[in-house]
């Protein structure tokens, strides 16, 4: 029955493909009026029937264009688009494989309508650096929302948790008519605005506003989409309301309202859940459903690796959220937006860890330890942002912000060490109440006058900052040493903490052109002061008259002050393809700490130091570009590492500061590399990066035979950093309605760290190779399978005999499914499956996880009733496995386990409902 059923496999496959015609077209574009060659115009193949897209290209700078692949039409259209130009279209016949068409020659466009129909009938034009789509020629869905749009585009790619990549770049901001729609968090744009009010989306280098204003380079490590609504669909409201209740009393609902009027935006969300989700989401049919694991650098600078662990969040947090954001226009050159936001969150924790310690002389030592942790936080966020034009060629921006919180947390813990042969050598019991209130200010103002036709410009900025934190505090513990010489340390306490932080900092820059629009030179200089004040009081409580006496040792008061002024020089150079820059200045930094209750520990040191930056882009084509860059940077020790304060707060682990330590030194190199081909449906992003770090600052520890730890810090050289990484993809269309994408991934990186471990100097050189494959499969309306799947390989090498080196391997493997049969029914599976093969015996060595929501849509596509189940194997269980060079750790804590929840969900849309719907755009900036 399986041979059978094969081989009819491979009769249908092999009748598919004889049915389907292959084709190559070639051509050159020209202008008619000239005879100039068009670069960069659109050519593309459409269906007769429906005007849908088969596929594009873009010409070279000869004008020529070459199109092929397969069909299964026996006639398409050839349609190819020029901004500025009338559009050419002529029917193809595939009857032969070949088909040459020589030079086509189009007219320039006699009036803006022309070009604007231009326009709408490309799927793809290319305008300079800006790559747009017609989003009528990608089909989505019937409701359709803007990540269902971007997945559907070459080159964009978004992920389960909704971040957005276009061409292996990240996209850090979204926008909606040029004006920030409810902070930073993107999700909320692209998963609640839907894709028919969108006119077209704009994906460019992350650029400030005085940026985009003067026509400087942005970060090009970085994209900005900006979504633009058409004019028709500027009126009216849409939103969404959505709400769920589950098993185990759980429940979430969330609600967005809009109101659109030309220039005039109004939104309102909130929502609400206990299910660990204290962002603002729909959870109706999208995953929830956060965790992972990781590979990083500890705080001293040594290489940990996360060897296993399963389950996803940690702890059981309610939270509740409320958000309001509008923007405006008064008049001309004067715009305003802004948004406020409002959360709460009530979380709960227990936790046990088992530690095994490794000194250097072999021997180990093992720590027990138990905690359970409450909090609760509400937090207050306003923003502004005006934008006053006074001519254009004169912008002031004024953006102030104002954050207010408060929380109270408690956590008991309990802790015990032993030595290598399993003898008590220490315990202790802690319990912790902590209370705070937070008030932040801001406000930042940039002026920027453009000056002549040339490109000269001159900009300044100013920011301010005012933080305030106090914090009430109460404290016991029982600290018992046993051993040779036995000892019981009790601590009760309470304390009071005030923290005030002033910030000032200025920059402002000049460019000359020395070349117009082509070579400048800017001429910056910075300077900023920071003054953070420190007060913190400590009382020892008299156990039996409840007196207060204050405990000096545990109690600060001191002002530190940081300030720092670079001058600077920076060269441009710009060409249609490619561009560089290089920029140098001298970095002279004073720090000054004085200490109210330690006269004799105030210190102040003074540093200077060059910094360099540069970068080099390169576009080949419409389809590949290049980027690099290189920058040296330096960074000043943190104020507890600088202060020669020892702080005894923790009984078992006493930290003092280092008044010597020099400023760190970091050399970074990046390059990346991307090609995408529609025709062929490959794209190739890579990406390597390498850091070279000499007097980085790393802690220094002892630990005496009572296991009581010492810790200082010290500078060390010669840390480095490499990763590098490759992805590959390919698409292959089976048929009209069947097609099939490869992913092929690999990441490697090399880390070498220099640390020390009980006064003993040692250097980790750790590997990792992480290579990937995955396979999605689709059929239109029908079904979707995307597995994948990834072995990471990390090995960790130590120049000492005294620790062993390391070897770990992790299998992870990914299955999403959709099916969209029957009708309006949409089932959507998310299956985890992770195996460690290396852990020690008894550690749980494989998880499954699998996640499920079954949705039927209701009321003409306008609501949605869906069951989700959470975990239906119930085998969430949040355990980990953690080694570093001197220390194997096993953590387990509270995760939230197996429920089922019932929710509905219902949109609105009025946008758009009094006039006839236009085409859409999509604009790429590259």
């Amino acid at each position: 029955m399986k041979k059978i059923f094969t081989l009819a496999f491979l009769l249908c496959t092999l009748s598919m493909f004889a049915q389907s015609r292959s084709y190559t077209i070639e051509g050159i574009l020209k202008s008619k009026s000239d005879s100039i060659s068009l670069e960069s115009a659109t050519i593309h193949l459409e269906k007769l029937k429906d005007s849908s897209v088969v596929t594009y290209t873009i010409s070279d700078k000869n004008g020529k264009f070459k199109l092929e692949g397969t069909t299964f039409e026996k006639e398409l259209r050839l349609v190819a688009s020029f901004v500025g130009y009338k559009s050419f279209s002529k029917k193809i016949i595939f009857d032969k494989k070949s088909i040459q068409l020589g030079t086509l020659e189009l007219e320039e466009a006699g009036n803006l309508l022309d070009e604007i129909i231009v326009k709408s009938r490309a799927p793809i034009t290319i305008k300079k650096d800006t790559l747009e789509f017609n989003v009528k020629s990608f089909k989505t869905k019937k409701d359709a929302n803007v990540e269902d749009l971007l997945k559907k585009l070459p080159g964009v790619e978004v992920d389960e948790e909704g971040k957005i990549t276009v061409n292996g770049k990240p996209v850090n901001k979204i926008l909606v008519n040029g004006k920030p729609f409810f902070g930073d968090d993107p999700t909320i744009t692209t998963r609640n605005l839907s894709k028919e009010i969108i006119e077209k989306v704009q994906i460019t280098d992350t650029k400030t506003k005085s940026q985009a204003f003067t026509g400087e380079k942005g970060d090009d490590e970085n994209k900005t989409i900006n979504l633009t609504i058409k004019e028709e669909n500027n009126k009216g409201y849409f939103g969404r309301l959505a709400a769920g209740k589950g098993t185990d009393d759980l429940y979430e609902f969330a609600g967005i309202v809009n109101r659109f009027n030309n220039n005039r935006r109004i939104s309102i969300l909130g929502g609400g859940n206990n299910l660990n989700s204290p962002g603002f989401s729909f959870g109706e049919i999208q995953e929830m459903f956060g965790g992972g694991n990781s590979i990083s650098v500890n705080s001293g600078g040594g290489f940990s690796i996360d060897g296993l662990s399963f389950g996803f969040g940690s702890g059981i947090i309610t939270s509740q959220n409320f958000g309001a954001t509008f923007a405006d226009e008064f008049g001309k050159g004067f715009e305003t937006n802004g948004d406020y936001f409002y959360a709460s969150s009530d979380s709960q924790n227990e936790s046990t860890r088992n530690r095994e310690t490794i000194l250097p002389d072999g021997t180990s030592f093992f720590t027990n330890s138990e905690s359970v942790s409450k909090s609760d936080s509400k937090s207050h966020r306003a923003n502004l942002d005006f934008d006053i034009e006074i001519d254009s060629t004169f912008l002031i921006n004024i953006r102030p912000s104002i954050n207010k919180s408060t929380s109270n947390s408690t956590n008991r813990q309990f802790e015990e060490s032993f030595d290598n042969g399993n003898s008590l050598v220490n315990r202790s019991t802690s319990n912790n109440f902590r209370e705070s209130s937070v008030n932040n200010f801001r406000n930042r103002i940039d002026v920027t006058k453009r000056i002549g036709s040339k490109g000269s410009f001159l900009k300044f900025n100013m920011t301010n900052q005012i933080d305030k934190t106090e914090i009430d505090s109460r404290f016991n513990s029982d600290v018992e040493i046993f051993g040779t010489n036995p000892s019981t340390e009790l601590r009760d306490q309470i304390g009071d903490e005030i923290t005030e932080f002033n910030s000032l900092s200025t920059n402002a820059t000049y460019r000359f052109p020395i070349t117009a629009k082509k070579f400048f030179i800017d001429f910056r200089y910075s300077y900023r002061k920071d003054k953070r004040e420190n007060e913190r009081n400590t009382y020892d409580i008299d156990p039996t008259t409840n007196d207060q006496t204050f405990n000096t040792d545990l109690s600060t008061d001191f002002t530190f002050f940081n300030t720092r002024s670079t001058p600077s020089i920076d060269l441009t150079y710009r060409r249609d393809k490619w561009s560089m820059s290089f920029e140098t200045g001298y970095v002279s930094r004073t720090l000054e700490n004085s200490d109210v209750l330690r006269p004799t520990q105030s210190l102040k040191r003074k540093f200077n130091a060059i910094e360099l930056s540069g970068n080099f882009n390169y576009r080949f084509s419409p389809k590949t570009s290049m980027y690099s860059g290189y920058s040296l940077s330096n960074r000043p020790p943190q104020l507890s590492q600088l202060r020669p304060f020892t702080d005894i707060s923790n009984p078992l682990n006493t930290i003092t500061g280092n008044p010597a330590l020099k400023p760190s030194n970091q050399n970074r190199l990046y390059f990346g590399f991307n090609n995408f081909n529609f025709q062929k449906g490959t794209g190739i992003y890579s990406y390597f990066s390498g850091t070279l770090t000499n007097n980085q600052v790393v802690s220094k520890s002892t630990i005496n035979d009572d296991l009581i730890r010492n810790t200082t810090y010290e500078n060390v050289n010669g840390n480095y950093n490499i990763y590098a990484n490759v992805n590959y993809s390919k698409e292959i269309k089976l048929d009209t309605v069947r097609k099939i994408k490869f992913r092929l991934s690999f990441g490697s990186g090399v880390n070498k760290a220099v640390n020390f471990f009980n006064d003993v100097k040692y250097t980790s050189l750790n590997t990792s190779f992480t290579p990937g494959l995955g396979l999605k499969f689709t059929w239109k309306d029908v079904f979707e399978i995307d597995p994948r799947y990834t072995i990471s390989i990390t090995k960790s090498n130590f120049n000492i005999d005294q620790f062993t080196d390391q070897n770990f391997t992790r299998h992870q493997l990914r299955i999403r499914t959709k099916t969209f049969a029957p009708k309006k029914l949409e089932w959507r599976n998310d299956i985890r499956f992770q195996y460690n093969p290396n852990v020690a015996d008894g550690f749980q060595k494989s998880s499954w996880f699998w996640n499920s929501t079954l949705a039927y849509s209701l009321l003409k596509d306008k609501a949605t009733l869906s069951l989700k189940a959470y975990d239906l194997l119930n085998q969430n269980t949040n355990a980990r496995r953690r080694a570093t060079a001197n220390y194997i750790e096993d953590t387990q804590s509270t995760v939230l386990t197996q429920y089922f929840m019932l929710s509905f969900s219902w949109k609105f849309n009025t946008l758009g409902t009094k006039r006839k719907r236009s085409h859409t755009n999509f604009v790429i900036f590259d």
